[in-house]
């Protein structure tokens, strides 16, 4: 149960990549603050070994909930998958629980409007 740092690169002049590399079992990414970006996407892949990645977001840094897409479905991955994030919430954070070797990693875009 380790909490992996992300790396994070600019790309143009509102847009970043951050990546959460080698999440295994229990692990949970360090929180991103994001707040001043509204438009995201996530793509998850790896090796599930049967694990679940769901994308959580918080306000107060403490409380995480699970965020959604625009049709409301959860961001919960159990197989490799890109989806659009609706909530814009102030931290952003990948976490990951089952399975047996596991190595999932997971790519964070923001844009900025």
């Amino acid at each position: 149960m380790a909490v992996i740092q992300f790396t994070g690169s600019k790309i143009g002049k509102s847009s970043a990549l951050c990546t959460w590399s080698a999440l295994a079992t229990g692990d949970t990414g360090t929180p991103l603050l994001n707040a001043e970006k509204s438009d995201r996407s996530v793509q998850v892949g790896g090796t599930f070994g049967g694990s679940t990645t769901v994308i959580e977001g918080s306000n107060d840094g403490v409380t995480y909930f699970t965020l959604t897409d625009p049709a409301g479905a959860a961001l919960s991955f159990t197989v490799a998958g890109l989806k659009q994030i609706l909530q814009v919430t102030k931290y952003i954070r990948p976490s990951t629980s089952g399975g047996a070797a596991v190595v999932v990693n997971v790519n964070l875009l923001t844009v900025e409007k």
